[in-house]
């Protein structure tokens, strides 16, 4: 299918970009990667009156490490965060998370902000930024705010981000030296969206573990499991430990039923998947 009619703007600059979706009240679509906004176009899923494509706008593209976050433009590549010596070093747990993303060339044109600001619960990259206590920069008319993922996040497909928005960038603080970390994900086949994901982190400090856990695709949003977190820094991340931390995970998800799985298979998976995470976090963790 083609899509319905639209208007095409690419805007040079953010602020062009926020007068264009304020013209439009409400009836224009901010284009990024296009990965997700395409096909939606495509099968008449959305009908904007206007596409306002970012991909001109130089500013929203980069990746900068300061006072302990790493910071990245909303239109930063996804085949760029894959490959950065920055995220390698600073944030082992979104590079791994980035080789579960689609294809390659879903990740040459994918972009970190567009990924976030699709809201699809399925996506590793809001499961990372939920794990890692991350936050979004958004700006429009009003000027500009910062969104925790629980402030950001609403339901399927849905975020808190208005109409007249831009996404500009996304901050993830720093994993401590010698943090351990692992993404386990099952799709039916590679590439697809997962089914259930799991994002988990470990370090150890003053005689204390801290851990972090979230999901993909087990609900509506991506669910922090900080319950299964107390767990682990509780009784430590001995066997035993893990596979209770498992369990309180598959009691803890609120998944739905689809064509894919349904809510039981997914809360088994949720347990699955976080013990095979916690072991291998456990395995890449020094100190």
């Amino acid at each position: 299918m083609k899509p319905a009619k639209f208007e095409y703007h690419a805007p040079s600059t953010l602020d062009e970009a926020i007068a264009l979706l304020v013209r439009y009240g409400g009836d224009a679509k901010v284009l990024a990667g296009g990965q997700s906004l395409v096909p939606l176009l495509n099968f008449r899923l959305a009908r904007p009156a206007a596409l306002v494509d970012l991909n001109r706008i130089r500013a929203l593209a980069y990746i900068r490490d300061e006072n302990g976050l790493v910071r990245f433009g909303a239109m930063t590549r996804q085949r760029t965060i894959e490959f950065s010596p920055v995220v390698a070093r600073r944030l082992p747990l979104l590079r791994e998370a980035t080789r579960w993303v689609g294809h390659l060339p879903i990740r040459s044109r994918g972009t970190i902000g567009g990924s976030i600001a699709h809201a699809d619960p399925s996506a590793e990259y809001p499961a990372v930024l939920t794990a890692l206590d991350g936050e979004v920069v958004a700006r429009g008319p009003k000027g500009e705010r910062t969104l925790a993922p629980a402030a950001l996040f609403e339901t399927y497909l849905t975020t808190t981000l208005a109409a007249d928005e831009v996404l500009t960038e996304v901050r993830l603080p720093a994993m401590p030296e010698g943090a351990g970390w692992a993404f386990e994900e099952f799709a039916r086949r590679h590439g697809d969206f997962a089914i259930v994901g799991v994002a988990a982190a470990l370090w150890r400090g003053g005689g204390r573990v801290t851990a972090r856990l979230a999901t993909a695709g087990a609900g509506p949003v991506p669910r922090r499991l900080s319950e299964c977190e107390q767990i682990l820094e509780r009784d430590g991340l001995g066997d035993a430990a893990i596979e209770a931390a498992a369990r309180r995970a598959s009691e803890l998800v609120e998944p739905d039923t689809d064509l894919h799985a349904s809510a039981d298979y997914r809360r088994h998976l949720a347990g699955v998947l976080t013990a095979r995470a916690l072991r291998r976090a456990r395995e890449t963790a020094r100190g």
